[in-house]
């Protein structure tokens, strides 16, 4: 049964009124819109909508979550092989749909592509080839034509800049694909085929055969300045003679893809991993005015001051309290002298964003990483800094919670001056009591068991940071 895939009504243009919320935002005799009308066709003729996510990345099919009405993904530029991946192991029935343009998949997703395509993990990929960068600017893209002006090729692509990259005979060399085939939009009997192999590529997915690529040669007129007709000439005659049209590989292969499931039992996980049964937590104490319902924590300092460890492990024992939370490192130019840093977020429900732009806590090992963040904590957030290395301060705003706390001069009182990140972590459970205690000392055991040998000094300058934080008055 044909089941309609697109929205009755696109909200991107006037709210979905009037003639405008039927548009697409695709220019004039662009090709995506007739891939797009193909791809929901043939969605809908094979019953896909409700088990369906498509992949979009930055491109000129950035929009597309506008118009399909099936799971929608937003990806980074060139990223969308590696986020469809994680759609199909993470739930092997869905019917996973990468769709990217040539600047996207091609030049910066290659990487991505090559090496999920020789996975051949059952996922369906539409590539769709203008020979431009065509919502970025119209710059030299990888399947450019020679001689073809750009604006990072005014005078014409030449050698130099290198030959057109015939993608899909190169996927087409790998072992994982099963269908790979280029197609053409410039007149009927060519969207006919294009139509067809967009249909065998989900077909192949539903069947869980293997990989399918199918690439489309597409009509770009904005960027060639010429009118739609002119267009698809120009593809037939210009872009067909480099890019030979027709299947590149269809061999058959008998199903195999029956992955189930992975669990997201939280109790069963920790069983396999052989990890501590989670302990009872009242939940992280969140600040009323945060929108996002969780708290934000930035770890920074320079290279070996143990700021990402100490991410990290805040973030695992959150796991291992029943919460939800993210860790995001940042490597900076820390080898300078500079910082770098780690963003935790910790909800009681769901981390809405994994990104600490305004942390309600700033755990600062050095100067450059308190005066670059401490600005950035809002009215109410707690910034704890190694009083030790940073001996003067810069004005900090007002309305914060400060607490220089020495965890170097602390750590080296123990003989260890690399612990104190775990000074510093005791720290920040005495001042914010943001875990139990021993949840936080149950997750640094857990991640020094092949170390036993350093663990005790770890739990001492856990200990003495907690001590140090009683002693020492806040600044506000």
């Amino acid at each position: 049964m044909n089941t309609p895939v697109f929205y009755d009504h696109f909200e991107r243009h006037a709210h979905g009124e009037g003639l405008k919320g039927h548009s697409t935002h695709y220019c004039p005799g662009c090709g995506h819109g007739i891939v797009h009308r193909d791809l929901a066709d043939a969605l809908g003729a094979l019953g896909l909508k409700d088990r369906t996510v498509l992949i979009s990345p930055v491109g000129c099919s950035v929009f597309a979550h506008y118009y399909f009405d099936v799971g929608n993904s937003q990806a980074a530029h060139g990223r969308a092989p590696a986020v469809a991946l994680g759609h199909k192991l993470a739930n092997p029935d869905a019917i996973v749909v990468s769709y990217q343009g040539d600047g996207d998949l091609a030049s910066i997703g290659l990487a991505e592509t090559i090496s999920i395509a020789q996975l051949g993990v059952p996922l369906t990929v539409i590539f769709i080839n203008n020979a431009i960068y065509g919502m970025t600017g119209g710059q030299c893209a990888p399947t450019s034509l020679l001689g073809q002006k750009t604006t990072t090729s005014p005078d014409g692509r030449d050698p130099t800049m290198g030959q057109p990259l015939r993608v899909a005979e190169l996927i087409a060399q790998l072992d994982g694909p099963v269908y790979v085939e280029r197609v053409a939009l410039y007149d009927p009997r060519q969207r006919l085929k294009a139509r067809r192999a967009i249909e065998k590529a989900l077909r192949l997915q539903v069947e869980g055969r293997g990989y399918a690529f199918i690439e489309v040669l597409a009509e770009c007129p904005t960027h060639l300045k010429l009118t739609p007709e002119l267009a698809e000439a120009w593809v037939r005659d210009r872009m067909v003679p480099v890019f030979p049209l027709g299947v590149k590989k269809d061999v058959t292969v008998e199903p195999w893809f029956h992955r189930d499931a992975p669990s997201y039992d939280v109790e069963k996980i920790l069983a396999l991993a052989g990890a501590e049964p989670l302990t009872e937590a009242a939940g992280p104490t969140v600040p009323a005015d945060r929108a996002l319902g969780d708290l934000s924590l930035k770890f920074a300092g320079a290279g070996g001051d143990g700021a990402q460890t100490a991410a990290m492990l805040v973030a695992r024992a959150a796991i291992s309290a029943g919460f939800d939370a993210t860790h995001i490192p940042s490597y900076g130019p820390e080898s300078r002298g500079g910082t770098s840093y780690a963003d935790v977020h910790i909800a009681a429900t769901e981390v809405l964003n994994p990104a600490a732009p305004e942390p309600d806590i700033l755990v600062a090992f050095n100067a450059p990483s308190l005066a670059k963040f401490a600005p950035l904590v809002p009215p109410g957030g707690t910034v704890l800094y190694d009083a030790t290395v940073i001996t003067q301060a810069p004005p900090l705003p007002a309305d914060r919670r400060v607490l220089p706390v020495p965890f170097t001069a602390i750590a080296r009182e123990l003989g260890r001056p690399v612990a104190k990140n775990m000074v510093a972590l005791g720290a920040l459970q005495a001042a914010t009591g943001l875990l139990p205690p021993e949840q936080l000392l149950q997750t640094l055991r857990q991640l020094l068991k092949d170390k036993p040998a350093v663990l005790p000094i770890n739990e001492q300058a856990f200990a003495a940071g907690l001590n140090a934080v009683a002693a020492e008055p806040a600044q506000v």
